[in-house]
This record gives structure tokens, sequence and C-alpha cells, in this order.
């Protein structure tokens, strides 16, 4: 066991129809049902959030897609979405969910948004997947997902901090691409060591 598939947020909401629709992000769930056989383990991220939760707009009366700062910095304020045990959190009904090893839930505190699969937005809360990886012996994680710029960049950027050597397959990601996001994205991740495949 060395290489795990991570496979981030590829839910309803983030799906054409959904709250915060990635343009094509449907797209991807054929590709990435092919490669799962490939790899050692097979994780996969969810999007987790309470009615109310501190990163949507409606809590704060605010317009989506504005900025706020919270206590940990500045945070984008989101159409509600993946509110726990709805429709919109639930996996797309085509991905595999039958071949993962792991679920992992994020964004669950009501107080702090969580894009990274392995820390929640203040940078230092662990979500406790660097431990179940380090256990199971997984040194290498390739990523695919939604979105590129958001959950699958922060992801990427903290496992490659925490010394995992990091993949991130763009063809298997779709983005938000929100005020230039998606090549700071890339720039981001180059620079903390990811290797960033454009096929």
């Amino acid at each position: 066991m060395s290489h795990a598939l991570l496979i981030i947020d590829v839910q309803n909401d983030f799906c054409p129809g959904g709250a915060l629709a990635v343009a094509d992000g449907d797209d991807i769930v054929r590709g990435i049902n092919a490669i799962m056989p490939e790899y050692d383990a097979v994780i996969l991220t969810q999007d987790w959030h309470p009615a109310g939760h501190s990163s949507f707009a409606t809590t704060h009366g605010a317009d989506p897609m504005t900025l706020t700062q919270m206590p940990y910095g500045p945070q984008v304020l989101w159409p509600d979405h993946c509110i726990i045990g709805t429709n919109g959190a639930a996996f797309h009904s085509d991905l595999n969910v039958d071949a993962a090893d792991m679920i992992i839930r994020k964004g669950y505190n009501p107080a702090i948004d969580s894009y990274s699969a392995f820390f929640e937005n203040d940078h230092s809360t662990p979500t406790g997947l660097e431990g179940y990886l380090r256990t199971r012996g997984i040194d290498t994680l390739t990523l695919v997902g939604l979105a590129t710029d958001f959950c699958v960049n922060y992801s990427a950027v903290d496992a490659a901090k925490l010394g995992f050597n990091v993949t991130v397959r763009m063809n298997l990601c779709r983005a938000i691409d929100f005020d230039g996001s998606l090549d700071a994205a890339i720039a981001g991740m180059t620079q903390a060591g990811v290797s960033v495949e454009q096929a």
C-alpha cells in the first residue's frame, strides 16, 4: 500500500443543477470511476455543512461570492450548499462510492469552513486524514474532483506540505474559476511541489 486516489467533493450541489454548480462538474465522474482500480486505496471527501453555516451568504445577509473576514482569515460567502442530509450533499449518483476505502466529511463545524481534506480553514485543525494515510503506509496521492481552484487546490497544497508525493489530474477536475482563482491555484500548487498534470 503506497498510492491512494483522493476524490474531492463529487457531490450533487457541485454538479450542474446544484446550488454551487461547477461547469461540467459531472463530466469527470466516468473517468474517475475508470481509474479507481489502479490505486491501492480510494478515499472520498464529502462537503457536509449544517444549515446556517458561517460560510453561507444567507447567514450574514450578504450576496453570494462576496468576501468577509473570519477569525481565521478571509472567507468567500457561498450559496447554501451541501447541507447535511440533503440530496445536494449526496455523492453524484454515477460515482462508484462502493469502491471507497474511506469517506471523510468536512465543513461540519458551523464556525469554520473546510476546503482541504487535511485541515479546516484555520490551517491547523486536522480532519484526521493524515493519520489514516500514515497508518496505512500511503505516501503518494493523486487528486481529482471538485473544484480545482478551491477544495482540490487546498487539499493538494496541504498534502504536499505534509510530505506526501502529490499529483493533480486536471482532466478529472473542474474549476469554479472565480476572479482568477484557477490560475492562482495552479501557480500555488506548482510552487508547493504538486505535479499538475494537464492530461
